[in-house]
């Protein structure tokens, strides 16, 4: 599995100057346009969402812009949603080392995301609250788009031929057998609602607490064993472009993923926002906070909407979401580009932090010569870090004195998350 992972190097210090041209280097093909609309209706007030734009890998470099956008769906209050919203993405870009190109800091992404997820968690359950939330987080840099999850917000891709692809894992209880399966190995237990008579009604949930998802940020009253290590998926787009369509559960459980997709297309996202809200309204009307994102990808040359597909599918519709090396790919990328072919680059979605933190104990290395926890980003003395691996039998070649380094208290928490010891932190 750490072979998977796209791991972190070392590297010294890099030169301003230095590290701009050697993103105009890798520039190889022109950026693509990035528009994006949003609707919502509220029943409850705890959706969120957030939208950046004008991030720069490096500070000044126009050439390394990338976007944000995520949705943030609450529970039992939205205390969490708005912590989430105003946190992980610093959390994230703090866990990605400097003076790195753009390749390698894309190749930094799906463990970043996962140690500025468990950071958020862990930050916002120190606070004593008992909310939850969800989070689809997605991040566009030109053609590769990364999204990371938990909870059952979705994403999904919506490509020029038709074809239509989920980014996103939902962690359902109801839905996901896996993660009923981790859970009840943690120490949950899940089950129905029993009411008067012992019938039992509704989706399975967690106890205690009676939480229908897996994974989370927060939820802290709970247990441990709902945890906030998200699924990630990276790919990277052909020169067609693609359309984004990133909301909440109000939007999913009255529309399919197909039933949004082509309510909308052929319209601009603004417009897309607001129809594919308008649909699932009239399906099922307000029974939920309902929020959407539509994110379009564009071509630079022609820089204008996506247009409906062709109403005949190309006999190469099987090949649209293909996974494949980066050479191999990109061979496929340049022969197939025309029909929207989309290469997979990156998917991982265990739940256990040994497995997603990897091997490479120089990533976690600070200027200073100290090492870092590869979670909280603190600086460890060589006495006082302890190895994500120290204990683990997920991977035998692992060494428990070999890096990513953990503080106590991170170490506390994974070893809560793994159902080892119960979690430290008391509900206020």
């Amino acid at each position: 599995m750490a072979s998977r992972e796209g791991r972190r190097r070392h590297h010294n210090l890099v030169p301003l100057a230095a590290l701009i041209n050697q993103e105009m280097r890798n520039e190889k093909m022109e950026k693509p346009a990035v528009r994006y609309g949003y609707a919502a209706q509220s029943r409850k007030g705890e959706d969120y969402f957030l939208i950046k734009t004008d991030y720069q890998r490096i500070p000044g470099n126009s050439s390394s812009t990338f976007s944000v956008f995520a949705i943030f769906d609450g529970h039992n209050g939205n205390a969490a949603a708005i912590f989430t919203r105003e946190n992980l993405l610093s959390h994230v870009l703090g866990a990605i080392p400097r003076g790195l190109g753009r390749e390698e800091w894309l190749q930094a992404l799906p463990r970043a995301l996962v140690a500025g997820f468990v950071k958020t968690d862990k930050e916002f359950q120190s606070r004593g609250e008992t909310s939850g939330t969800t989070a689809t987080f997605v991040i566009v840099d030109g053609w590769t788009v990364t999204v990371a999850s938990v909870g059952d917000s979705r994403c999904i891709l919506d490509t020029q031929g038709g074809g239509i692809s989920s980014l996103t894992v939902d962690h359902r209880l109801e839905e996901n057998a896996e993660e009923r399966e981790r859970v009840t190995a943690s120490g949950g237990e899940v089950g129905r609602l029993s009411i008067v008579g012992g019938a039992e009604i509704g989706p399975l949930r967690c106890w205690p607490g009676g939480l229908c998802l897996s994974r989370s940020i927060g939820d802290m009253d709970v247990g441990e064993f709902i945890v906030p290590i998200p699924y990630v998926k990276q790919v990277k787009l052909s020169n067609v472009g693609g359309r984004l369509i990133i909301a909440s559960d109000g939007i999913w459980d009255a529309l399919s993923s197909e039933a949004a997709a082509k309510s909308c297309r052929g319209l601009p996202a603004e417009l897309a926002a607001r129809q594919v809200v308008k649909e699932a309204l009239r399906t099922r009307g307000l029974k939920d906070d309902t929020t959407c994102l539509v994110v379009d990808i564009i071509p630079p040359e022609n820089s204008r909407e996506l247009s409906p597909p062709p109403k005949k599918q190309n006999k190469l519709r099987a090949l649209l979401f293909r996974r494949g090396s980066h050479d191999s790919a990109n061979k496929l990328s340049k022969k197939f580009s025309s029909i929207g072919i989309v290469e997979e680059l990156f998917e991982e979605g265990s739940a256990m932090l040994a497995e997603r933190l990897g091997n490479d104990d120089s990533a976690n290395q600070s200027t200073s010569g100290l090492f870092m926890c590869a979670v909280c980003q603190v600086d460890l003395a060589p006495s006082e870090g302890i190895s994500v691996h120290a204990g683990s039998i997920f991977s035998t070649s692992s060494k428990p004195w070999q890096g990513p380094f953990l503080c106590a208290e991170c170490r506390n928490k994974k070893d809560a998350m793994e159902g080892k010891r119960p979690s430290g932190v008391k509900v206020a």
